[in-house]
């Protein structure tokens, strides 16, 4: 009997944090790292998987899934991926997984999966596969690591944030659906060729008939006119007034630092794709 030990790699910083927090302190343990690759990813992303492999030392396995964005999307009637339906997880980021692991699981070996839940958010959990020999584990909940904590780690280790940080929450597509309306307007400054992609996604599926559009309430043709993203920004720039004075003043905190959770919340996310 074989014990292997997998941690995925979402290009988030709390899956990296944890990467670097197993390589730091479980260094026996041969980990393969992997990366689920949609191909509709940030480049920043890809930048900053360069920059982890660099510190573990180690290549991150990309899994490419055996059929890409485009293909699903007419399986799905191109009808777009949305937070009820979520096919774009399930087929691109869980079933290559599931595929990567099942010979391991097949020949009887023990599958270890190290997943990047942190202490403070006891509210989630991590992938169920209801089998008894892959097992989950979740090292930043043991060892009481929080979001702060996650931040230190990888400062520390010189690793750093993502560059996407900047402008964005999360990893993940581009066109994720859970993006914030300042984050598209946003996406738009900063890939306008990854928003023109999707926006041609989100005609094409309105076009047959798709009840669901990438942001609530609004296509992206609607978005980009002028006068909306002025709209969005000024809300944005509102909320982080209001942000600002209710918070102590802290002269080493620049507006850009600014935890977009912060001013807009909590709000839901993929576990698979954003930690």
């Amino acid at each position: 009997m074989v014990e292997r030990h997998v941690l995925g790699i979402s290009g988030g910083k709390d899956s990296a944090a944890l990467a670097v927090y197993m390589r730091q302190h479980r260094p026996e343990l041969e980990i393969d790292y992997f990366f689920t690759d949609t191909g509709k990813e940030l480049p920043e992303v890809y930048e900053f998987l360069g920059r982890l492999e660099g510190f573990l030392g180690r290549t991150i396995l990309r899994l490419n899934p055996d059929r890409d964005f485009d293909f699903w999307l007419r399986e799905y009637h191109h009808f777009l991926p949305s937070p009820q339906t979520r096919w774009c997880t399930r087929q691109l980021k869980i079933k290559p997984f599931e595929e990567w692991v099942r010979p391991f699981l097949k020949a009887g070996d023990i599958v270890h999966s190290y997943v990047a839940i942190r202490s403070d958010e006891d509210y989630r959990e991590g992938y169920v596969s209801g089998q008894e020999n892959l097992r989950i584990h979740l090292p930043f909940r043991t060892a009481g690591i929080d979001k702060a904590g996650v931040g230190e780690i990888l400062e520390a280790a010189g690793v750093g944030l993502p560059d996407y940080y900047r402008w964005r929450s999360r990893s993940g597509c581009t066109f994720c659906f859970y993006q914030q309306k300042i984050e598209w307007a946003r996406l738009l400054d900063e890939h306008p060729m990854a928003f023109a992609e999707a926006q041609r996604y989100e005609k094409s599926a309105l076009d047959h008939g798709s009840p669901f559009s990438w942001s609530q309430g609004e296509s992206l043709d609607e978005l980009a006119k002028p006068e909306r993203l002025q709209q969005i920004r000024a809300d944005h720039n509102k909320r982080v007034a209001r942000l600002m004075a209710r918070r102590p003043v802290n002269a080493l905190v620049e507006d850009a630092q600014i935890d977009l959770d912060e001013i807009y919340g909590q709000g839901k996310l993929c576990v698979t794709c954003h930690k």
